[in-house]
């Protein structure tokens, strides 16, 4: 294990976490609501803890798989402990527990919340409440690969740990240059975004706050109501819209533009990712038609929370825990497949639906015709027998852990509906549940412990398990490659 390599790599990334902080310091000097010092300090532990080891120097500056899981799953717990300290520095957020809970809830995308109040706090908190999604929907290590220097030949080791989906593409033959095109169609799409939310009505602060939420599919949102305190149809359209868009493959975009046309689209896991949520509209929109108006404002709510619910981003326009148990179930099942691999969403990822679908047809054939050799394929590519395998062990350690989290938050005497949901939300990455962390509860009902445990689900569902869990293997740290 080469430690120094290591601590100078995650030393370059606090630097960047430091660098961070100072667009959320420039809202907070603005609005001058007290809590610029919070940055001001945080900044500076930051940059005393990683200049030391940034000065390391390894012998061997080749990262491999060991170190880079060791380097993934410690960036993301390192960068969710010191992004933890603004909240309390400036007084927003008391209970270190809380705040960890918030910051974790940020770099994952999750938007899970333990704050009743949100409009209260100050400007240049929400910011960063809401920019460390932004953050954390690309990665924080591709970001990392993408605005530094190549750290090594092997690069590649650290974004396909903590890229998510069953396979890793790289789009460029340099990692270096693949993380630089997918920011810069993920700034590009943000911008526009945030142009579009300007041309529909909204504050400048408040475009700002929902459109970062949409990008990395994370929901913070600056409004208590969240979404459904504008009423505005323009912005939720847009905001529909987007989150769609940032719930697909980003390779999809790359192969756009480098003139592959609409071709890129064809592929079996957008086709089924458009199909479900389409669907899944439909049958809400009819379930809650008794509820509404007409066809066209229950369609305007369930296409809204569809998009929300399936790209895992948590923003609400209508508190869906009031509607019929089958928008419930159906909205659950949303939660756990999620979107797209490659993209900022989390979920089992829809790529995962659609190997096991092709698996479980190739096992019913082969019980009819045990001769016949029947190979899998997926837009045209075989399916591998190692891809399989890993989709399968990802589902069942999913199951785990769901089971677990629902055991853990069912441990504060909360129903069943609320403990499951509530697992399954932080496991996926999406925030709001039903029952007590519906979209009018939130996540401070639960005592420390359960929150820790719900912060751990939230990292290993981002990372997809293997870098975090890794870290209790006791091969990682023994001696040898």
């Amino acid at each position: 294990m080469n430690g120094r390599l290591i601590l100078g790599i995650l030393g370059r990334l606090m630097v960047l976490e430091a660098a961070m902080m100072l667009p959320s310091l420039g809202v907070a000097l603005a609005y001058r609501e007290g809590d610029a010092a919070g940055f001001v300090w945080t900044i500076l532990i930051l940059l005393a803890v990683s200049l030391p080891a940034m000065l390391l120097s390894p012998a061997r500056r080749e990262v491999c798989t060991r170190e880079g899981l060791v380097v993934v799953s410690l960036a993301w717990v390192l960068m969710s402990m010191f992004g933890a300290l603004p909240f309390l520095f400036s007084g927003s957020i008391s209970s270190p527990v809380d705040a960890l809970f918030e910051t974790v809830s940020g770099f994952t995308t999750t938007g899970a919340s333990i704050l009743p109040e949100v409009e209260g706090l100050p400007h240049g908190i929400l910011f960063w409440r809401s920019f460390t999604h932004w953050v954390g929907g690309m990665g924080v290590l591709v970001l990392t690969l993408a605005v530094m220097p190549k750290l090594s030949g092997r690069g590649s080791v650290l974004a396909r740990a903590e890229s998510p989906g069953p396979t890793f593409s790289k789009v460029a033959p340099r990692m270096h240059d693949t993380a630089r095109v997918m920011y810069a169609i993920y700034t590009g799409m943000t911008l526009l975004q945030l142009g579009l939310m300007l041309l529909s009505g909204l504050p400048l602060f408040d475009a700002a706050i929902h459109t970062l939420g949409t990008a990395g599919t994370g929901g913070f949102s600056n409004r208590n109501l969240s979404m459904g305190a504008y009423n505005n149809p323009w912005a939720e359209m847009i905001t529909m819209v987007f989150m769609l868009l940032f719930g697909m493959n980003f390779v999809v975009y790359v192969r756009l533009l480098r003139g592959d046309g609409w071709k890129s689209f064809r592929s079996a896991e957008v086709g089924a990712y458009w199909a479900m949520a389409a669907v899944s509209t439909l049958l809400i929109a009819v379930q809650i038609l008794p509820e509404y108006s007409s066809f066209l404002s229950a369609l305007r709510y369930s296409s809204f929370q569809v998009s929300s619910i399936m790209s895992t981003t948590g923003y609400a326009t209508a508190n869906f825990a009031l509607w019929p148990q089958f928008t419930h179930v159906l909205l659950l099942l949303l939660m756990v497949v999620g979107a797209c691999a490659g993209s900022t969403s989390g979920g089992i990822k829809v790529s995962r639906v659609v190997i096991l679908g092709k698996a479980m047809a190739r096992e019913i054939g082969q019980a009819v015709a045990p001769r016949k050799v029947r190979l899998m394929k997926m837009d045209g590519r075989l399916i591998s027998e190692q891809t399989v395998r890993s989709v399968l062990v990802f589902l069942f350690i999913y199951i785990a852990f769901l089971f677990l989290g629902t055991l853990a938050a069912s441990s504060d005497g909360h129903d069943f509906v609320s403990s499951f949901s509530a697992a399954a939300s932080c496991l996926s990455n999406i925030g709001p549940g039903l029952g007590v962390v519906g979209p009018a509860g939130n996540y401070g009902v639960f005592s420390p412990a359960v929150k820790m445990f719900l912060s751990f689900l939230m990292l290993a569902g981002r990372l997809e398990f293997i870098p975090l869990l890794a870290l209790f293997h006791r091969e990682l740290w023994g001696k040898g490659h």
